[in-house]
């Protein structure tokens, strides 16, 4: 080939537009089919939430156990995916939510967040965990054990659907009606009317009074005390102190919830100014 000139004028480059087969031949040219079907698997697995095998993977996407075994294997050598601890079949690890908190507005809500939940932990004698939206999920994104003997904790990742989690009312409260309106229809999903009418009245309820308490709906003896981080966006995030009662109290729950609304307040100052 020719050198070009250097003393050639400089020219107009022309673009070619291509019609919609070109267009449906490149998607089909640069798709990468064992990439999707890898992200096919993660993205099954984060839905339901539970172990599945690799026979219940394949059932569900509609492919072969042949077909998926070796992405299987790959993912949990890289480790994507664990083998669960009852040992029936496979569930997500961390390593995706430890990917998505090196993202730099993650990494700013933690690094303002961490030191303010350390002194709240100190001064209520009791665990808090920050939590995030992940689609229809609130997520663990950041925790604080109690600086006492005893303490109830929850783990780095754990994840609950919006309409099961004291957080979820107020996010899905602080949401404009058109959000609500579109998340509706997924959040309403496997649940019943009287239940989905109850999460709609507590979110009005919860946002109104500006910070939710509610006995845990899965543990006895705990109550959920949680309040809103706000910054200039609205809701990024939600504070909770998962409240249990030690002898001797080192605050009763009015005093944690006091110093809890300081707490998101403070956070919620730091995220304004940056």
């Amino acid at each position: 080939m020719a050198k070009p000139s250097t003393t050639r004028s400089p020219s107009r480059t022309k673009i070619s537009v291509p019609d919609s087969a070109d267009s449906d031949d490149a998607e089909r040219k640069y798709r990468a089919p064992a990439l999707e079907k890898g992200l096919d698997v993660l993205e099954l697995m984060a839905k339901e939430g539970a172990p599945l095998t690799t026979s219940q993977i394949a059932a569900q996407l509609g492919r072969s156990v042949s077909e998926l075994f070796r992405m299987v294997l790959t993912l949990e050598h890289r480790g994507y995916i664990a083998p669960s601890d009852n040992g029936e079949g496979y569930e997500l690890t961390n390593h995706l939510f430890t990917l998505g908190m090196a993202q730099s507005p993650t990494r700013s809500l933690l690094e303002i967040a961490l030191p303010v939940m350390k002194s709240l932990s100190r001064t209520v004698g009791q665990s808090c965990h920050l939590v995030a939206p992940s689609g229809d999920q609130m997520v663990v994104v950041a925790r604080i054990e109690s600086p006492r003997d005893l303490g109830f904790a929850v783990r780095l990742g754990y994840r609950r659907r919006m309409v099961e989690s004291a957080s979820g009312l107020l996010f899905y409260g602080a949401y404009s009606e058109a959000e609500r309106e579109s998340w509706r229809p997924e959040l309403e999903k496997g649940v019943s009317k009287a239940h989905w009418q109850r999460f709609e009245a507590d979110a009005k309820e919860a946002v109104a009074r500006g910070y939710v308490r509610r006995p845990s709906d899965f543990v006895e003896g705990v109550t959920d005390l949680a309040c809103p981080v706000m910054s200039r966006e609205g809701m990024v995030a939600a504070l909770i102190v998962p409240y249990i009662l030690c002898n001797p109290p080192q605050c009763d729950q009015e005093e944690v919830l006091q110093h809890l609304q300081q707490a998101t307040a403070k956070i919620g100052g730091q995220l304004v100014g940056i």
